[in-house]
This record gives structure tokens, sequence and C-alpha cells, in this order.
């Protein structure tokens, strides 16, 4: 004998009885009336399918089936009318209801086995997809959280390639790790400030610690010379950004791509003044102005060992003098307009501002 277990809901003794001997093969429950089959639908184990005949004493087949299509507990078994009514419109409604199928009296015991065991199978057949699509689900899930983490740390280790490269250049200059972290972030906020969202924000943050990496190709003589450069060594000074650009051209990397962007052209000028290629407005990449800005605000207010720090006023001041100059006077806006923002980057990151020669010092010391 089968497993399965089938609920008969039929106040006739006589149609129970020749039911129990048509479906002898499956473990059969009865009940002879809707409510008596929903206080059976209250226990466990469930019926994998049932027989409720149309007309019932007190709620009908119908609203037992109702009953039963309304909780997740009980919606997945299948209902078969039984009924003596020849009458389509009923039929629709019972379909309509969520029956599976109509059985007519009188019936034969091979038609009601056939159609029992058609829909067992069919139900059996739903339950292995659905248990199958839960298990795809389930994977699916799984193996999304497994890219997503391979992504975000696929994201890390670029922006550490990046940030370290950076610092390679810097390592050689007066600036600290410092320095590209605040101007990278400064990048950041005047973007999104400027509205230019959420991603091409983060893609520039990514992008900019790369902005000096042309100072690789620098001599220390001009590099490091603490007081004021002449006008061959400036010469040469002024060839950083297409160093830089070159180092990084060429790169199917979208990080890079815009690193070279930005080390480029970030000293250009909006009236067209700037180098290495006296572009002027909008022909200054959207990037490269950002960083202008992001660049010389982090100079003006950092120590250098030429120079002491300015205010942030004073520093703001003199920017705000060449707005139209320098600087795109939108952008510029956008700046001051995230001054907040950027105030709170320049405390999270103040400090540690170990130069090139005090480094070399120390590991002097340490040999």
């Amino acid at each position: 004998m089968s497993t399965q277990r089938l609920l008969i809901v039929d106040p006739s003794p006589a149609i129970v009885a020749q039911l129990s001997s048509a479906l002898a093969e499956w473990t059969l429950i009865a009940a002879q009336s809707a409510e008596e089959a929903l206080a059976l639908l209250d226990a466990d184990p469930l019926p994998d399918l049932i027989l409720a005949d149309v007309k019932l004493q007190g709620l009908s087949g119908f609203e037992l089936c109702a009953h039963v299509k309304r909780f997740v507990r009980t919606k997945e078994i299948p209902v078969i009318f039984l009924t003596a009514v020849d009458d389509p419109a009923s039929e629709a409604h019972g379909l309509w209801l969520g029956g599976v199928d109509y059985v007519k009296k009188p019936f034969t015991n091979a038609v009601v086995r056939a159609r029992v065991a058609t829909h067992l199978s069919l139900r059996h057949a739903e339950a292995q997809i659905r248990d199958h699509a839960t298990q795809l689900e389930r994977t699916v899930t799984e193996r999304t959280a497994e890219l997503q983490r391979a992504v975000h740390d696929l994201h890390r280790a670029a922006d550490d390639t990046v940030l370290r490269l950076s610092r390679a250049a810097e390592f050689r200059d007066d600036e600290s790790g410092q320095h590209v972290l605040r101007m990278a972030q400064y990048c950041r906020a005047i973007a999104l400030s400027a509205g230019l969202g959420e991603a091409h924000a983060r893609l520039i943050e990514q992008a900019a610690p790369l902005h000096d990496i042309g100072k690789i190709g620098i001599p220390d003589r001009v590099l490091l010379k603490p007081g004021k450069l002449d006008a061959a060594e400036w010469a040469l000074m002024r060839e950083h950004p297409r160093i830089g650009g070159d180092i990084l051209a060429g790169s199917f990397s979208e990080v890079l791509q815009l690193g070279e962007t930005i080390a480029r052209w970030h000293h250009e000028r909006w009236d067209g003044d700037g180098y290495p290629d006296r572009l002027q407005g909008t022909a200054i990449p959207v990037e490269a102005r950002i960083a202008a800005i992001a660049d010389v605000f982090d100079a003006l207010t950092s120590k250098r060992p030429y120079k002491e720090a300015f205010a942030v006023e004073e520093a703001l001041s003199i920017m705000r003098d060449s707005r139209g100059g320098h600087f795109d006077p939108t952008l510029l806006d956008a700046f001051l307009a995230c001054m907040g923002e950027i105030l709170t980057i320049k405390e999270r990151h103040r400090g540690s501002e170990m130069s090139y020669l005090v480094r070399v010092s120390r590991l002097g010391a340490d040999d």
C-alpha cells in the first residue's frame, strides 16, 4: 500500500465504500462534512489529495476548496470534485476556485483510480520542481554571495594596488600617504556635490591617488629641492603630468584609464594657462578639473619643507580669487558647498606628515 494519503469527503457511505475499493492502494481517510474535513486538515500528516462532493451539508465542497486554497499549509493539496450534476457553469466555478478535476457520479473504479493517480503524479512532479527550484535559488544565492565577496576583494586589491603605486611616487617626494587619501576623498566629495553620481564619484576616488605618479620620473635634485625651482628645474617638474599619463596609458582597467586622465591633466587651468597641453574650459576632463581643486586645497593647507600650511579660510580666499581662472567656477562652487565634508576628511587624515627626509633619517638611524 502506498504511503500517500487521500481524504474522501462525502456523506454517502456507498460512495465512500466504492472509493475505498477503487483506491485501495492508497491510505484513505474519510469525512462526512467539510467541517469534519477541516478539522482533519489541522492535524498532521496532511493528505496528498482530497476528493470532495460538491453538495455537502453545512459548508459545500466549493467552500471547503476555498478554505484549502486560502492557507499556505494546505494550498498545494489538489482537490478533485465529485458531483452527480452535469452543470458546466458549476464545473467552471470549481476549477476557478482551485479544483484540479471533476469526477461525475456514477463513476467507474478504473476512471477514478486513473484520475487520482494522474494528479498524485502531477503533485509529486510539482513538489520535485519546487524542491529543485528552492535548491537552485539557494545555490544562486550562495554563488552570488561568493561572487560579491570576490568582487569586493578585487576592488580592495585594486584600491590597495593604486594606493601603493601612488605612494611609490610620494616616497620620493615630501608628501605623505595622508595626502593621497585626503585628495582622493576630497575628489569624491566634490564629485557628489557636483551631482556626478555615486558610481562616478567612487571611480574618481579610486583613480585620484595616481595624480602624481609621474613624479617617479623627476630627478631628486628637482623633486626634493627645498627652495624655489629655477626655470630649467621648473620645466622638468612640469613634465610629471605627461610622464604620469604615459605610465598609465593603454590599460584595460577602468581605474587606471581614469588615473591616466587625472595624472595627465590635473595641472590644466580653466583659463587655458595650465600644463602640459594648455587645455581650456570643458576641454579639460571633468575628473581632472575636480582633482585640480582637491590637489590645490590640500597643497595650500598642508605644511611642506619650503612653506607653512595656510589656514583654511586663507586657502579658500586664494581659491575663490582663482574662480574662472585656475578653477572651473561650477566645480569650485560644488567644492565650497561641501566644505563641511571636506573639513571632516581633513581632520580624519591630519597628522602622519612624515617627509621623505625624515623617513630616510630614521632608516639611517635603524642601520
